[in-house]
């Protein structure tokens, strides 16, 4: 089984490669430019530094949030249209389960994204099985706590939502703070939760591949907030 595997639901997209249980490559890219510029290459890449080609692809994988909005359809258009011709199926990979899938030990892990507004998405896992322990969710970093409290320790945080979270819970026992380096999402984390999808038979045809966004847009929240000022003017009319 030969799996390509992509993200683009931070500021950092990344690539791998995976055939059967063995990493044929990975490689992150933080450097300023767009997803739009740099993803196709580092495919291109990928996959020439693989030895493969498109036609010897078993199974795409991406992120699909939550995340950048922007970048998540980035990543989505892109996998989608190199799926499409081929019918190749698609692993929607949940962008925490792909933080914890780069992480293994013993312990519990929480991929924790930056949301902006005082919250963060964020996802619990067991370290060691990569088993989920709580569903994905948006929540103000406070509403972690009583989770934070109970959980099996060590705790390990990362995604670029981590130090804010260790920042907060850093006094908790058994709250650890993970390297910089291991903190960012990688390749291998997608690739690695795609085959696990694609195991358990949760792979899709690439016309059902979605955003799991978790929250609305800035324009959708301005709408609302529009519409409703304009409902309490006219209620006061």
């Amino acid at each position: 089984m030969n799996l390509l595997a992509v993200d683009t639901a931070g500021k950092t997209a990344a690539v791998a490669v995976l055939r059967d249980d063995t990493l044929l490559y990975e490689a992150q890219c933080n450097n300023g430019l767009t997803h739009s510029e740099t993803l196709l290459p580092m495919i291109d890449t990928a996959l020439k530094a693989s030895g493969l080609t498109m036609d010897e692809l078993d199974v795409l994988g991406v992120t699909n949030g939550p995340g950048s909005f922007t970048g998540l359809r980035i990543g989505l258009a892109v996998i989608k249209g190199l799926a499409l011709p081929r019918q190749l199926p698609c692993a929607g990979v949940s962008t925490m389960a792909a933080l914890a899938y780069g992480l293994a030990g013993e312990g519990t892990v929480i991929g924790a994204q930056d949301a902006r507004r005082g919250q963060v998405y964020w996802g619990a896992f067991d370290l060691a099985t990569h088993d989920r322990l709580t569903e994905d969710a948006a929540a103000p970093i406070a509403s972690l706590e009583n989770f934070v409290q109970s959980c099996k320790k060590p705790l390990f945080f990362v995604g670029d939502g981590a130090s804010l979270c260790y920042n907060v819970y850093k006094s908790v026992p058994g709250v650890t703070a993970a390297p910089s380096a291991l903190q960012i999402l990688r390749g291998a984390g997608v690739a690695l939760a795609a085959k696990a999808m694609w195991e358990r038979g949760e792979c899709v045809p690439p016309a059902a591949l979605l955003p799991d966004y978790h929250r609305l847009s800035q324009a959708e929240r301005e709408r609302a907030e529009r519409e409703k000022n304009e409902g309490k003017q006219n209620n006061e009319v």
